[in-house]
C-alpha cells in the first residue's frame, strides 16, 4: 500500500465540508467575521473600534474604517517592537516582508500563529484535498515536494521575532512531517542568495524523486532550467518522471505556460494555481478545467469588496461577499486572523460565478494603465500576449508596459518592453497582433484605437536576455516571492529599464 493511499482519508472529509461553500457562503463569511471581532474585542484596536457593541456586519462596517498599509503602520511598527495585543491578541513575532509591485517602499506585513494556523496551512491542506480529489490515482506522498522559499532575518532587536519573505516564515513553521517530505534542506532553502540557492537546490533535488512543486512559476523555471544545464538532460521528465503537480501563484502562469510544456513533457502533468499572499491565503483552482479560483471562506478571512469605479471616491460603497456581482472589477478588502481589518490589499478581482464564488485576480489598484481611459487591467495584458503568443509560436520570459503620454509628434501610445525566451521572427506583426487582440478584450482600449484619434499603434520593445533579473537584483529583489511589475500608469520603472537596456 502506497504512503498516498494511506493518506487519503486524511484529507477526502474536507471535500464535503467544501461543498457547503456555494450554499452557505453568507453564513460561513458571518461565523468568521464573529471569531475575529471576538478574538480582537480587547486588542487596543477593538477596543478603540468598540468591537464588544459589534454584532452585525452592518455595525462593523461602520465601526471600522478601510485601512490602507500606512493607515496600520504605526499600530504594526508598535507591534514589531514587541508590543502585545495592538492589531491582533498577544505577540505577533512574524512579520512578511513585501515591497509590492508599485513601490519601492517595504512593507512588512504580520502574520501570527493564529493566521498561520487558520489560514495559510489552511490553504496549504486544501490545495491537496482538492488535488488528491480530482486525481484519484495520484501517488502524491510517495515523492518528495520541491517547494521554493525565500529568506528572514531579524526584527529589530525584538527578542524571537523575524522578518523576511511568507514562504520563508512557512518554511520556517512548518510542522516536522511536512519537512520530511520537502526538498531542499532546510538550510538552502531560507539562503538569502538567490543565485547560490538556486545552485544548491537544483544539485539538492535533481536525484530526488519529486513529485510535486510549489513556487512563482518565474523562479521556479529558473531553478529548472539550472538543473537541466548542470544534468544534461533535456526535459524534467527525464529526471523525475513521477512529477505530477505544480502548484504555483504570486504571477499570472499565462506568459509562462509553454515554457513548462517544453520543459516537461509529461501528459499527466498537472497545474493549480494558488493565491496565497503574504496578507492570506485567498483563493485555489479547485477544478483543472476552469482557470477561476475558488475563494476560501472559511479561513480565518473576511472579505469585503469596493467596485474599482468607486474606488477613488471620498465614500465608496463597500459590499461583503454575498453582494457581489459576477463580471464586475472589486477591489479586495480583508479582516484577518493577524490584525489585519478592513484592509485594502491592493489586488483586483472579477468573479465568474456565485454559486460558489469563484474569481480571477484581474489586477492591481495601482498596477494597471489608465493614462487616456483605456483602463487596461493585468488579465486583458495577459490575454493579449496569449493570443499573439499563439499565433506566431513566440514565448514571453518577463514582459512590463507603460504609456507614452506625448512624444515629438505630438502622439500618444502604449509602450510595451518584452522579455523573450523565444523571439517572435516578426516583431512587427508581433506588436501588431498584440494591439488587436488588447482590442478584442477590452471595449475601453479599443474606443481609444479608434482610427488613432487618441492612441497611436502600441510600441514593443525587445528586452535582452536577462533584463529583467538585472533591474530585480539592482533593487535587492531577485528571487523569492519578487516579481515584476506589469503595468504601470507612469514612466518610472520603464525608464529605469530602457537605460539597462542598452
Amino acid at each position: 500500500m502506497s504512503i498516498t493511499s494511506l493518506a487519503r482519508p486524511v484529507f477526502s472529509p474536507r471535500i464535503k465540508t467544501l461543498s457547503a461553500y456555494a450554499t452557505e457562503a453568507e453564513a460561513i463569511q458571518m461565523m468568521a467575521l464573529k471569531r475575529l471581532i471576538e478574538a480582537a474585542k480587547h486588542t487596543q484596536w477593538g477596543v478603540a473600534h468598540h468591537f464588544d457593541e459589534v454584532g452585525t456586519y452592518e455595525q462593523f462596517a461602520a465601526a471600522c474604517p478601510i485601512s490602507s498599509y500606512d493607515d496600520l503602520k504605526t499600530y504594526i511598527d508598535r507591534m514589531r517592537h514587541g508590543e502585545s495585543d495592538v492589531l491582533w491578541p498577544g505577540h505577533v513575532d512574524w512579520y512578511a516582508k513585501s515591497s509590492g509591485t508599485t513601490s519601492d517602499k517595504s512593507k512588512f506585513v504580520p502574520v501570527s500563529k493564529q493566521g498561520l494556523k487558520d489560514t495559510h496551512y489552511a490553504g496549504g491542506y486544501d490545495c491537496v484535498a482538492l488535488y488528491l480529489h480530482n486525481n484519484p490515482k495520484s501517488r502524491l506522498f510517495d515523492g518528495r515536494a520541491l517547494v521554493l522559499g525565500g529568506s528572514h532575518a531579524p526584527n529589530y532587536n525584538t527578542k524571537h521575532s523575524l522578518v523576511g519573505d511568507l514562504s520563508a516564515i512557512l518554511i520556517e513553521n512548518m510542522n516536522v512531517l511536512v519537512n520530511f517530505l520537502r526538498v531542499p534542506s532546510k538550510k538552502t532553502a531560507l539562503l538569502s542568495d538567490f543565485e547560490q540557492k538556486r545552485d544548491l537546490i537544483a544539485r539538492e533535488a535533481m536525484h530526488r524523486n519529486v513529485t510535486s512543486l510549489s513556487g512563482v512559476p518565474s523562479w521556479m523555471l529558473s531553478v529548472l532550467d539550472h538543473m537541466l544545464e548542470i544534468s544534461g538532460k533535456t526535459t524534467v521528465d527525464e529526471l523525475w518522471p513521477n512529477l505530477e503537480v505544480f502548484w504555483h501563484g504570486g504571477v499570472a502562469f499565462t506568459p509562462y505556460r509553454e515554457q513548462y510544456r517544453r520543459i516537461i513533457t509529461s501528459p499527466t502533468m498537472h497545474y493549480m494555481e494558488t493565491y496565497n499572499a503574504s496578507e492570506g491565503f485567498f483563493g485555489i483552482q479547485s477544478d483543472p478545467g476552469d482557470a477561476a479560483l475558488l475563494l476560501m471562506i472559511d479561513y480565518g478571512v473576511f472579505f469585503e469588496f469596493i467596485p474599482m469605479n468607486e474606488l477613488d471616491s471620498p465614500e465608496p460603497h463597500v459590499v461583503p461577499l454575498w453582494a457581489v456581482e459576477p463580471g464586475c472589477n472589486y477591489a479586495m478588502v480583508i479582516s484577518t486572523s493577524s490584525g489585519l481589518w478592513r484592509y485594502l490589499i491592493g489586488d483586483t478581482v472579477r468573479f465568474t460565478s456565485t454559486n460558489p464564488y469563484k474569481f480571477i485576480i484581474s489586477g492591481r489598484t495601482k498596477c494597471f494603465i489608465n493614462a487616456f481611459g483605456e483602463e487596461l487591467m493585468m488579465d486583458n495584458a495577459e490575454q493579449g500576449l496569449a493570443q499573439a503568443c499563439k499565433a506566431t509560436g513566440a514565448e514571453v520570459l518577463e514582459y512590463t508596459a507603460a504609456p507614452v503620454f506625448m512624444d515629438e509628434e505630438g502622439h500618444c501610445r502604449h509602450q510595451w518592453m518584452v522579455e523573450f525566451s523565444k523571439a517572435p521572427s516578426d516583431m512587427s506583426a508581433f506588436a501588431k497582433l498584440l494591439d488587436d487582440a488588447l482590442q478584442s478584450v477590452n471595449s475601453d482600449y479599443e474606443a481609444k484605437r479608434f482610427k488613432n484619434i487618441t492612441l497611436q499603434p502600441l510600441e514593443l520593445i525587445p528586452a535582452r536576455r536577462g533584463l529583467f533579473n538585472d533591474w530585480l537584483k539592482s533593487k535587492g529583489k531577485l528571487g523569492g516571492q519578487h516579481k515584476v511589475p506589469r503595468l504601470s500608469n507612469d514612466r518610472g520603472i520603464m525608464e529605469q529599464l530602457l537605460a539597462m537596456n542598452d
